[in-house]
């Protein structure tokens, strides 16, 4: 079979290092394999079709609602995320296919208004003793909402890398941290991108001492990166920054959150944000056979506490659709006498 092939393909040519689609700890529910598409090949594709990859179009990435259609939004992040990551994976002979499918998956569950979004959903289930963070939302989204609620049943490599993508994770696979790390390269590179050109930052503010040695822009800070990752990382089993741009990198970071996330313009737009997603979890909270009839279920069966289901609704959002169903619901309707 073709599929077999590929897999021998894969023992013949990676790294060492690689994790091989024949030796994946498999899915949850056990599915007859495909005859032409690895394990991970078939998770990639079942991401890129799902209804929640299609939404992240609508979704913010640092700038809410911005006029111009250059911006990023949470796709075309995500999509950056796995092009640097595919890059790396196959200078270090890592899997490919797996590297792609985690980075696809990555932000699947993030909510709508980007971060700002994702603070009003856990203070809202903090209320309950619970918390949200957008990676463990993913997994949720991958394993139990999508496809009808029964959920896409990817490897467990996969859920893996996605849900340890974040500055804190640990991946236990070299693909899930080549993605950590590139969805950082990726959002502070296009964070400073944009916010140029939204008139937040000028290229004369960035750090001297950081653009130095990264690169003075975006294309070549990027290759710096990809490039010093590629050659600290080659025949090891880890994936590593020199010290030098890795300090660097973190500078850059930091003081992106200082001048740019915490931009008092940006702050205030994000006031707006808790507003609306807050009266909709209330909204939602008390009249909750208002929402659509597969969560109503949840809750009816016992099978999720309300406030859970409530906010898998609400992060599921666009952000136009969270605006729209806020002036639906809270918003006076203008009349006339018939």
């Amino acid at each position: 079979m073709i599929r077999e092939n590929v897999e021998q393909i894969e023992k013949n040519t990676l790294s060492t290092y690689a994790t091989l689609s024949k030796n994946s700890k498999g899915r949850e529910k056990k599915e007859k394999e495909c005859d032409i598409r690895t394990c991970f090949q078939r998770d990639r594709d079942r991401i890129l079709h799902s209804k929640s990859f299609r939404r992240l179009k609508h979704k913010t990435q640092v700038f809410l609602s911005p006029e111009g259609d250059h911006y990023r939004t949470r796709l075309t992040h995500t999509l950056e995320v796995s092009q640097l990551s595919r890059t790396i994976a196959r200078a270090l002979g890592l899997n490919e296919d797996l590297t792609e499918a985690i980075a696809l998956g990555h932000d699947l569950g993030h909510t709508p208004f980007g971060h700002a979004g994702e603070f009003v959903m856990d203070k809202m289930l903090k209320k309950y003793g619970k918390h949200f963070a957008h990676n463990e939302q993913s997994v949720r989204v991958v394993e139990t909402l999508e496809n009808g609620g029964r959920g896409l049943n990817l490897t467990w490599e996969v859920r893996d890398g996605i849900k340890n993508h974040g500055t804190s994770g640990k991946p236990s696979t070299l693909e899930g941290k080549i993605v950590r790390i590139c969805d950082k390269i990726a959002y502070i590179n296009h964070d400073i991108d944009d916010s140029i050109r939204a008139g937040v930052l000028t290229e004369e503010m960035l750090p001297k001492e950081y653009i130095d040695i990264l690169g003075h822009t975006v294309r070549n800070r990027i290759n710096t990166l990809i490039q010093d990752i590629v050659k600290n990382s080659n025949n090891i089993c880890d994936i590593i920054q020199s010290v030098e741009v890795g300090n660097a990198m973190k500078g850059l970071r930091s003081f992106m959150f200082q001048s740019v996330y915490k931009d008092k313009l940006v702050v205030a737009e994000e006031e707006k944000v808790h507003h609306i997603l807050k009266g909709l979890f209330f909204h939602y909270f008390n009249e909750w056979k208002q929402l659509p009839y597969e969560y109503v279920e949840l809750i009816e069966s016992g099978k999720e506490a309300k406030e859970i289901v409530v906010c898998d609704y609400i992060s599921g959002m666009t952000d136009s659709f969270a605006v729209s169903k806020y002036e639906e619901i809270f918003v006076p309707k203008s009349w006339k006498r018939m």
